[in-house]
């Protein structure tokens, strides 16, 4: 199944899971993968910036990418994330992952561009290479890449690229840029994307009353991310916010630059997901006094969550 601008719900980032001395896991992945689609997962998403995909070889990429698309069987939707400061690695790593029977590819704009034309002349260089079969996400998320892309160079390159079928949110503020984005759809009849966002989900209530189809992120109870835009969609608001603000305060404490992923996957671990909460290097470890701290708050999570029923 390829992506299109009709992308809903839930495509969970996926962590890349190894051994405590730093080898890639296949079967804790696949357990992984297990866990997401369990949990509610309508699409997967991999070799992601959550996924340390810069510290993976290329051939730990391909293993990756062929085992969880073996695992996922064709169920859901696989999002690949193919970024790359070079044209001809995205280019075959986009091709290998469809010719697997990825979904679609996601790409973020070089940290190198400058200007709203470099970034619409990038993307669609980009488009071109790949060739019109070969559906994008846009990820545009300036806190990691120091790239802003206005309403208008995204509906500029919306326009100049037809396979760009979903933009991945995740500015910060964006609730505005959201608004913009769909009322464009209306107001200036540009065409519609999906619009999946991302930031942990710290955000998303307010997201998806402002226009968006759900979230792509990797919070740790991705049950929780399908549940609320499940209830979104059912317009029972309400009970969404009031389900999310019992997780608010681990969102919170999992968005926090740099330790985040380390907080994210030792939950995992502690889920049954993944064996081993390794990071690999360069990354965050978490001492006693942070595995103190993220007991006490799953502690709370679990007793509030029965308080709500």
């Amino acid at each position: 199944m390829l992506l299109d601008s009709s992308a809903r719900g839930v495509y969970v980032i996926s962590a890349t899971p190894f051994t405590d001395t730093g080898e890639l896991d296949l079967a804790s992945l696949e357990a992984l993968t297990d866990f997401y689609l369990e949990r509610g997962a309508t699409g997967l998403t991999v070799l992601g910036m959550m996924g340390e995909a810069p510290k993976l070889s290329p051939e730990e990429s391909a293993a990756v990418l062929e085992t969880v698309l073996a695992r996922v069987a064709g169920r859901v939707p696989v999002v690949v994330g193919v970024s790359n400061p070079g044209m001809s690695a995205l280019v075959s790593l986009s091709q290998s992952a469809m010719a697997s029977g990825a979904a679609g590819v996601m790409i973020a704009p070089l940290a190198s561009l400058k200007t709203e034309e470099q970034v619409i002349n990038y993307f669609a260089a980009v488009c071109s290479a790949l060739g019109p079969d070969v559906p994008v996400v846009l990820q545009d998320f300036p806190l990691s890449t120091g790239v802003y892309i206005s309403v208008a160079t995204i509906e500029a390159i919306a326009a100049k690229c037809p396979q760009i079928v979903m933009l991945k949110h995740e500015d910060w503020p964006g609730l505005s840029k959201l608004s913009r984005l769909r009322a464009g759809e209306t107001g200036r009849g540009t065409r519609r994307l999906s619009v999946l966002v991302g930031n942990g989900g710290l955000f998303l209530p307010q997201e998806l009353a402002r226009g968006a189809d759900g979230a792509m992120t990797g919070y740790a109870y991705p049950e929780m991310l399908a549940e609320v835009c499940r209830l979104f969609d059912a317009g029972e608001r309400e009970r969404a916010e009031d389900l999310f603000d019992v997780h608010l305060p681990l969102i919170r404490h999992e968005t926090q630059p740099g330790l985040g992923l380390a907080i994210r996957k030792e939950v995992l671990k502690r889920r049954g997901a993944i064996a081993s909460a390794h990071v690999r290097a360069p990354g965050p470890k978490l001492d006693g006094i942070d595995q103190a701290e993220l007991t006490g708050l799953m502690n709370r999570l679990e007793k509030r969550l029965q308080q709500l029923g």
